[in-house]
């Protein structure tokens, strides 16, 4: 089985950042504070953060806030719940959050739920990997899991596992990495991960990696990109990778983080 190429990941991040004029960084340009939380939280759990600049990156994500306290996904674009998100949790990252106050709305999480156990976007909205870590995490952070059917949501999520060991995000899809991150961390809130093969989907991570140039890609021999790249080493922290720092489920930030957060001081 492949290794992880640790320095070649953090070689690749960094370059991302650095070069405004790539194609992939002017169509990404309007969701930069995602691209930066992926980047930034993928260096953290390789325990290379102190790559960047502090200062730099935090001027920039307070540049970008709006009178309405949300942030947008770069300056000079409106602001989102997403990119605030995003914004949080790089700032959470650098210690620099002051306060955390987000609305929960238990009730309407609960009217996305499906008969299969699983949630779509919307009430009555196709059950969907992503969505369904969106409404378990935060149905987690608000102590409310106990609505969740367990047994009929953990059948669903293991569903999603093919052949190659890889995961997708809905029936007769193809699998893709970022998927290792959605389904794996909901079958941990749930505790259900032990349904699903981890050995095959720690191999089809790392056979989706660019080893000579770093990055990972969504499956093997395909261009590697920042998102990917995030979700593949965060799925490989849930899977107990040697070498990584461990990520909480709920948050998806290191767990050393959420524990500053609320264990501090």
């Amino acid at each position: 089985m492949a290794e992880l190429a640790v320095d070649k990941h953090v070689k690749y991040i960094l370059a991302v950042e650095k070069n405004k004029d790539s194609f992939e960084s002017v169509v990404m340009d309007h969701l930069r504070m995602n691209g930066a939380y992926w980047g930034l939280t993928a260096l953290d759990l390789l325990g290379k953060l102190d790559s960047v600049n502090v200062d730099e990156v935090i001027s920039w994500i307070l540049k970008c806030q709006h009178e309405s306290g949300g942030f947008s996904g770069n300056i000079g674009h409106d602001p989102h719940i997403l990119y605030t998100l995003s914004a949080v949790q790089v700032l959470a990252l650098f210690n620099k959050l002051d306060v955390l106050d987000i609305d929960k709305a238990v009730s309407y999480i609960l009217s996305c739920k499906n008969l299969d156990g699983g949630f779509g976007c919307t009430p009555g909205g196709e059950s969907h990997a992503g969505q369904i870590f969106c409404c378990v995490g935060a149905l987690a952070l608000t102590g409310s899991l106990h609505y969740v059917d367990k047994d009929l949501l953990g059948w669903w999520l293991c569903e999603r596992q093919v052949k190659s060991g890889g995961l997708n995000g809905r029936p007769e899809k193809l699998p893709d990495v970022c998927y290792s991150w959605w389904v794996l961390s909901s079958l941990i809130m749930i505790d259900r991960v032990h349904w699903i093969d981890k050995e095959k989907l720690v191999k089809f991570i790392l056979d989706c990696q660019d080893v000579e140039n770093g990055g990972i890609s969504d499956r093997p021999d395909d261009a590697v990109d920042v998102y990917h790249t995030y979700f593949g080493v965060a799925g490989l922290s849930l899977l107990n990778y040697p070498g990584l720092k461990a990520i909480d489920p709920a948050y998806a930030l290191p767990v050393d983080v959420v524990n500053r957060i609320f264990f501090s001081g």
